[in-house]
């Protein structure tokens, strides 16, 4: 795979900021609204905003922009801390945007005096009407010629909280003609009584978005103001502010395309959507495109920092496959993750010609791949557990497992021979008989006659019941029809729980342990469902994909 960091427009304009001296250091930042949980796009823009941190040994700083009260919590706060950690990078400084609710006051004090704001009493119907469209332009507020002193008055009272919400706005002053419609005297102040997480009751007026950001990043001294390219249109009304707040420090934005994925919602009201009606088992589900859901699925660190770095930074939106994720934990686990066996549907078989009482030990690799991982030992008894896929009575050509009097090899073990179907009364199998080969033990450099099938198992006596967690995409994109919501393409199949066996020495193994399951799959041990009694498996992938990088 190709190094995406040359094709870095965002990298390349900050090495020449640099060459050319128009900064000597860079400063970024990561400014979440603490309003929800991080997802898979907010971990492409911690990448990038920290890396380049890194890279060119500047400073980065975590900020939440927590200017709207009533979504924001301090339970955001601290999964965006853990994920951001998590993720592997530090933050020079942590900062709210409330720190800076002061200063953004006296900052629209400044406004007013200089006649670039007013107070507005339009309700927010009559300020839609009044903004116009793309193809025809706004009409002044009756307000809008209100003097400066009236204006720094009826600001001052709505900071003391002398109105009710809504009742009166403050809006910068700009251009009620302009095209771009953000440009229109957009709302810079409103009236909110809500509780802060930060700044409890102190305040009933809070900044605008696109008013405090601007703001934040000038105090912050922020030399690249990096965000999603929905924010273009708005770097007009940052620069305004940033200029007619008379801010020393000029911050640049720079837009970059946002990251969309196959079979997934990007979208925190959305995932709020999922997680308040139920469809999921919180913002941590392991069907969620969260971050504290792909850690709880298993994915790891690396997996998903490589996988920003593959995706690269673009200028125009795309959808990625979300098989592209899923290609990099499977890289990174494969020399990491223990190789195991693991019986997710089991099917009974009694070796007839096994002693009764006997219990040996086979020795098997951890990881073929990685023979450092050492190895382990397995018991293997006269009781056995295969899967049930792994036996049919009456199969088709070219089945190769175990059938009435075919022969197969257990892996790490002997060949068995299928001689006796046991079934109950409706006719169901309940158990196989076999017989094995004393001779054709595993490792003993056995050259006799061959099998073609190699199946997996788990020894029945010391066998460790788990509970495996089998997971599709929970969004399915080929639904997604005109007129319907994404509620409408939930998979409804998203989830399958089954009931199995793991090898004995893994009675002890803990939440975010992970494994490859031959044939199955990379599992990692569930963090929320997990006891001392139970032992639950997320599976992260499949073994194999038909995904393929694009040449």
């Amino acid at each position: 795979m190709e190094n995406n960091t040359s094709s870095n427009f965002i990298r390349n304009i900050i090495i020449d900021d640099l060459e050319t001296g128009k900064h000597k250091e860079i400063i970024t930042r990561f400014p979440p609204e603490p309003n929800g949980y991080l997802h898979i796009g907010h971990a492409k823009s911690i990448c990038l905003n920290f890396g380049l941190g890194e890279e060119f040994k500047g400073n980065t700083n975590l900020r939440f922009d927590d200017t709207n009260p009533v979504k924001e919590d301090t339970e955001y706060v601290q999964s965006i801390e853990e994920d951001v950690k998590w993720l592997g990078f530090k933050w020079d400084n942590l900062y709210f945007a409330s720190d800076y609710f002061d200063e953004m006051y006296h900052r629209a004090i400044l406004l007013i005096k200089n006649a670039k704001a007013y107070v507005c009493d339009l309700s927010a119907e009559e300020m839609r009407e009044y903004r116009g469209t793309l193809k025809e332009p706004g009409k002044e507020s009756p307000y809008r010629n209100r003097t400066v002193e009236e204006n720094l008055d009826l600001f001052e009272r709505m900071k003391n909280g002398a109105f009710k919400d809504g009742e009166k706005v403050l809006r910068a002053k700009i251009d009620m003609s302009s095209p771009n419609l953000n440009m229109r005297d957009p709302v810079i102040y409103r009236i909110a009584r809500a509780t802060h997480h930060n700044t409890g009751d102190k305040w009933c007026i809070y900044p605008m978005y696109d008013y405090a950001h601007p703001l934040e990043d000038a105090i912050e001294g922020i030399t690249h103001s990096i965000c999603t390219l929905e924010f273009e249109d708005h770097r007009p009304l940052y620069d305004w502010v940033v200029k007619e707040c008379e801010m020393e420090c000029v911050p640049r934005q720079i837009e970059f395309a946002r990251l969309d994925i196959t079979n997934t919602v990007m979208s925190k009201r959305k995932l709020k959507q999922l997680v308040d009606e139920g469809y999921v088992d919180g913002w941590d589900d392991p069907r969620m495109p969260t971050i504290s859901g792909l850690r709880r699925r298993g994915f790891t660190p690396e997996s998903i920092r490589n996988f920003a770095k593959e995706i690269g930074v673009a200028k125009n939106n795309s959808k990625v496959d979300s098989q592209m994720l899923d290609h990099f934990i499977r890289e990174d686990l494969k020399l990491k993750a223990p190789r195991t066996m693991g019986i997710l549907r089991p099917l009974k078989v009694v070796i007839t010609n096994y002693p009764e009482d006997k219990v040996e030990m086979l020795e098997a690799e951890n990881n073929p791949e990685n023979l450092d991982m050492g190895n382990r030992e397995i018991p293997f008894s006269r009781e056995l557990y295969i899967e049930q896929e792994d036996f049919m009575e009456n199969p088709p050509k070219k089945y190769f497992r175990l059938f009435p009097g075919n022969e197969v090899r257990l892996k790490h073990a002997y060949f068995i021979k299928c001689n006796e179907v046991i079934k109950d009364e409706n006719g169901n199998v309940t158990e196989i008989h076999c017989t094995y080969d004393i001779e054709t033990k595993s490792g003993t450099g056995f050259t006799g006659r061959k099998v073609k099938g190699t199946i997996h198992w788990v020894e029945a006596k010391n066998a460790v019941p788990v509970e495996f967690r089998l997971y599709e995409p929970l969004i399915l994109d080929e639904d997604m029809e005109e007129g319907k919501t994404f509620i409408d393409c939930v998979n409804s199949k998203s989830l399958e729980r089954v009931q199995g066996f793991v090898e004995p020495n893994m009675k002890d193994i803990k939440p975010q342990d992970k494994f490859q399951f031959f044939r199955h799959g990379y599992f990692n041990v569930d963090t929320k469902y997990t006891t001392e009694d139970k032992i639950v498996f997320n599976r992260i992938v499949s073994l194999k994909s038909s995904f393929a990088f694009k040449k």
